[in-house]
């Protein structure tokens, strides 16, 4: 089976064509290398997956016949993503949210003055 079609088959894309463009933008990497949307996936292949700045890292079980239900996605594929890439995402919600609330747009005069006076204190 294709390395996109496995992807979208167990749930990792919506579509298949965002499978597909994701593949070729080089976030999937099996066994270490870059590969085209054609790679075929074999069983036991480690499958390295970058999708929302984190780095799934993915075992190849078995290959499904067609998309699967979310319940069974795990007969085919062994999620061996460590638990720190998960952390360090939420600390990056964290700290997003600290410097401005979300929907209140670009800096204004004001804060960008601020910003130069805190860097110009600083240095």
């Amino acid at each position: 089976m294709r390395i996109d079609k496995f992807l979208w088959c167990t749930r990792y894309f919506k579509t298949r064509n965002v499978a597909t463009n994701a593949v070729k933008n080089g976030h999937v990497r099996i066994n270490g290398n870059v590969v085209k949307p054609s790679r075929e996936v074999y069983p036991m292949d480690e499958i390295i997956l970058r999708k929302n700045q984190i780095d799934y890292q993915l075992t190849v079980m078995d290959i499904p016949k067609s998309r699967v239900g979310a319940k069974l996605v795990d007969l085919y594929r062994k999620d061996t993503t460590p638990k720190e890439a998960f952390e360090h995402n939420e600390l990056q919600k964290y700290a997003k949210s600290h410097y401005r609330k979300k929907g209140l747009g670009r800096p204004t005069k004001k804060d960008r003055r601020d910003i130069d006076d805190y860097l110009d204190e600083s240095e």
